[in-house]
């Protein structure tokens, strides 16, 4: 059976043991000083002391499911080595590509129960255990004789006038390392004597599993024949041998943090033994192949070695039967390796930092539940920052009698790790459909709840918390990708760009300090998380109750008006989000301005709210060469007063940093209609424009400005702009997008032809049901061309203008301020304002259908066409329009308050 090699030159069991170790937690300590003092912590296996065989019966034999489940889809089983390596050299590259991530074994999808085998097979998965033990050992006597390759040298200088160490350091930094190798060496031949004997007498040994599954089958067993030839192979003696002499490494462990100090200060401080601490090899068994290690690095082996003796022989003894020979003695070999471990924990003094390169130390800056979105799956995980790396795990929650668990997920250094947050994938009808009926139960569960006795509460609580954890995984629309220099990456997704941005500005930040990185024992540091985390649960609303009376029920709008501090002209939105119950949309964003040193939107964002105490404002910019690159310009979060917040409109401005954004607030409490389904943005053409406007919130509508927004940065130096029309297809494209979605049609329209973007805003006037001005004022419109004296004229046009309902009023104002400001570009555009006049005149002004309420006299097409386009030359013709306003006002009584984190 193929035996593969992890990293080169650790010790490398099979992954088999990487499975069960993941429940042991050796965890490093520290002394005043910053060294290491070993900490070796059997986790998660707290059981009464006569429970020996109970705990081997409980714990399940994950080697076994493992195989049972390879064997039965005919996959040749390669014993994979652990990657557990300190050498800081080939770290970034190898340590990266998941070679050091041993743990990380959930793309195996193994079975929940473990599948019953047969004494044959079970002896069959022993000899493979075996092998990958010996592979191990051999690996860590190459390590141990590279460690002490220079012992003798050093002894040597030490008698000389200019040592390199002294005598005492020379037997500090080798101390008990000649005993450690003599003890595994005697190990290793023993055992590799035994199972070459046992393969030379068992040649069968390489076939496949299955086919000698099926020899045996078909081969009728003789009654004094012995069952298996694995019952022959007998190494119990060899592992309680070895056991017996464990207690060497006491003697390893309490000097430890004497030998590390000798050498890091020797390297500081002696270029000699500088060179040679930091260019020691060794090969890698079979291979042969040199990796080149640290002096520390080296050291730290031993250590590493001890807490995997007890997880060996566990898995050891679960792949061998009861009635085997080795069967007493493993067991006693595996009680004596735990009594051993407990009493180093006992005497160790609970640390949990790791000293770091300049005298930094590793610490837990931050923690907390995120979604991973890793490899397109997502996942529920614990994240832990540390200054140096990043931890994932999955939380394993206590069971009765237990302690929470953490099961190790990936890990990256933060050394030169690259960010990049995106809007995620739009969400899919499939989606949208579950969102809605998990959002629907949650809401009629809230209302069960509140009618609930008080003993019947926790049950529906319960059920309304998972919920709201299931939608927080269904309903991501951002996404943080982690990229390492080495090429692994992972995603972080959620709902909210408030909560993703905190992550991304603490990862940033240790990201530029340039930390070196100290590889991670990854068992002792997933083990620790327990101690160390920070946030206990995932934080639900519907855990904290949502009865606080301080929270908001029913409907908070958000006008957002402009921002102001930009250092140069952006694209820049704002993002606004809500807590509470998740029945309902929490979070909605402005389209994106123009470029702009001070950009305006104008634009309501409305909520339903329950239980809603927080308000979150993001002011983003758009990068204007690639359209998913986005930068967070500043953030703020805001408390929501039940008691300052009223129907009238709040006016204040929030400080995020770099930039003040102008924001009115206004809530309407009312209960809560159950959850519809979410429907698209109500439709912009061929609709009144005052239902529009009302529907906005405004009294210019959104596609009015945003084309003239658009035209005014890149078409004003247009040949013919308005007069040439753009393509039909990119027309309807953009008219399309402005029936279904704001956002989308603005960053289409920053894209689109500058000419398909005039076409869209003369479609938009021309397809009003009815046309800008109304059609009563016709008539008395005509009846002024035939004022001759051009400032009377003007005074009756402008009289007439003030009879329009305020939306039709203020969006041709604002039209007629920008055609005059395309005129002024006419030596090069060619549009002067009768050429405006001429286009527009038909699509703003219209005629009254005969006999529908028109008692005035007919018109015949020539002359309609004439006081079409003269009525609008003469608006465009008047020096003092009055400005236009483009939304409601909001403000109130109360002056302008600036909100400060």
């Amino acid at each position: 059976m193929p035996v593969e090699n992890g990293l080169p030159g650790c010790y490398q069991p099979p992954r088999w043991c990487l499975v069960r170790w993941i429940s042991f937690k050796p965890v490093g300590c520290l002394n005043e000083r910053g060294s290491v003092r070993p900490r070796l912590v059997l986790a998660s296996r707290s059981r009464p002391a006569a429970s020996e065989d109970e705990d081997v019966d409980e714990d399940m034999d994950v080697y076994q499911e493992a195989v049972e489940y390879l064997l039965a889809r005919q996959v040749d089983i390669v014993v994979e080595a652990e990657s557990d390596i300190l050498e800081e050299e080939v770290f970034h590259e190898e340590v990266e590509s998941g070679l050091l991530s041993p743990l990380n074994i959930e793309g195996l999808d193994l079975p929940d129960t473990p599948t019953p085998c047969s004494p044959e097979e079970m002896l069959d998965r022993r000899l493979v255990v075996l092998k990958g033990i010996l592979e191990g050992e051999e690996v860590y006597l190459n390590e141990l004789e590279a460690l002490l390759t220079p012992m003798k040298a050093l002894r040597a200088s030490a008698g000389t006038s200019q040592p390199v160490l002294s005598s005492q350091e020379v037997h500090t930094v080798f101390y008990q390392v000649p005993e450690l190798r003599d003890l595994h060496q005697n190990f290793y031949l023993g055992l590799k004597d035994r199972l070459s004997a046992h393969q030379q007498t068992e040649p069968s040994h390489l076939e496949e599993p299955g086919r000698r599954r099926a020899r045996r089958t078909r081969r009728p067993r003789d009654a004094a024949e012995p069952r298996h030839e694995g019952f022959e192979l007998v190494v119990g003696d060899l592992f309680l041998k070895m056991v017996n002499q464990i207690g060497l490494y006491g003697g390893f462990i309490e000097n430890y943090e004497d030998a590390v100090e000798v050498v890091r200060k020797c390297t500081n401080s002696d270029p000699r033994f500088r060179t040679l601490a930091q260019s020691m090899t060794t090969h890698n068994g079979a291979d042969k192949t040199r990796t080149k290690y640290t002096f520390e690095a080296l050291l730290y082996k031993p250590l590493d070695r001890v807490t995997k003796t007890t997880l060996v022989l566990q898995d050891l003894l679960k792949t061998t039967p009861d009635d085997h020979t080795d069967h007493a003695a493993l067991h006693e070999a595996l009680r004596l390796s735990r009594s051993f471990l407990s009493g180093v924990n006992e005497s160790s003094q609970s640390r949990r930092e790791v000293t770091l390169s300049h005298g930094l130390r590793r610490q837990l800056i931050r923690d907390g539940f995120v979604v991973d979105g890793s490899d397109g799956e997502r996942s529920l995980r614990h994240l832990f920052l540390y200054t140096d790396l990043l931890l994932c795990t999955r939380c394993k929650p206590a069971t009765r009698g237990k302690q929470d668990q953490y099961r190790f997920c990936w890990y990256l250094p933060l050394a030169g790790l690259k960010l990049r947050w995106f809007m995620d994938e739009e969400r899919s009808a499939d989606t949208q459909l579950r969102l809605q009926a998990i959002r629907t139960k949650m809401h009629l569960l809230r209302q069960q709840l509140q009618q609930q006795a008080k003993g019947l509460k926790a049950r529906s609580r319960k059920k309304l918390e998972q919920m709201e954890t299931m939608l927080l995984m269904t309903s991501t629309v951002y996404r943080l990708d982690l990229h390492s220099p080495s090429g692994k990456s992972h995603s972080l997704v959620s709902s909210f760009l408030y909560e993703l941005e905190e992550w991304r500005e603490a990862i940033d930040k240790l990201t530029k300090d340039n930390v070196e990185t100290v590889p991670p024992d990854l068992l002792t540091l997933t083990g620790a998380c327990v101690k160390l985390r920070m946030t206990q649960q995932l934080l639900l609303h519907s855990a904290d109750g949502g009865d606080d009376g301080e929270a908001l029920c029913g409907t908070l709008t958000v006008a957002v008006h402009s921002a102001r501090g930009l250092e140069q002209p952006a694209r820049v939105y704002v993002c606004v989000e809500v807590d509470g119950f998740d029945f309902y949309e929490r979070q909605a964003q402005t389209h994106s301005s123009v470029l702009s040193f001070s950009p305006q939107w104008e634009q309501e964002l409305c909520f339903q709210v329950d239980g809603a105490q927080n308000l979150r404002l993001l002011c983003i910019s758009q990068s204007d060469r690639d359209e998913r690159d986005h930068t967070v310009l500043g953030k703020t979060s805001v408390k929501l007063d039940p008691k300052s917040l009223s129907r009238r409109w709040r006016r204040q401005t929030l400080n995020l940093g770099l930039v003040e954004v102008n924001v009115s607030l206004k809530f309407i409490p009312h209960p809560l209609d159950p959850p519809r389904s979410t429907s698209q943005q109500q439709l912009v053409f061929n609709v009144p424009i005052e239902t529009v406007a009302q529907q906005e919130g405004g009294l210019v509508p959104h596609v009015v400005r945003c084309c003239v927004e658009e035209v005014e940065t890149r078409g004003m130096d247009e040949v013919g702009i308005y007069r040439i029309s753009g393509t039909a297809s990119d027309i309807s494209t953009l008219k399309n997008a402005f029936n279904s979605n704001l956002r989308e049609a603005v960053t289409r329209l920053r894209s689109a032809e500058v000419n398909a973007v005039s076409g869209v805003l003369k479609l938009y006037f021309r397809e009003l049901p009815e046309p800008l001005i109304p059609t009563g004022l016709f008539q008395s419109l005509a009846r002024t061309l035939d004022i001759q004296d051009m400032n009377s004229r003007l005074v009756s046009l402008l009289s007439l203008l003030q009879s329009c309902p305020d939306a039709n009023r203020h969006t041709f104002l604002y039209l007629l301020h920008h055609l005059k400001r395309v005129s002024e570009r006419q030596d090069v555009n060619k549009m002067s304002l009768l050429n405006l006049a001429t286009v527009f005149g038909p699509s703003l002004l219209r005629p009254p259908v005969a006999g529908v309420g028109n008692d005035g006299p007919a018109v015949d097409i020539s002359q309609e066409v004439v006081v079409q386009v003269q009525v609008v030359f003469s608006y465009l013709q008047c020096n003092n329009l009055p400005e236009a306003r483009i939304s409601l006002p909001h403000d109130s009584d109360t002056e302008d308050e600036t909100t400060h984190l």
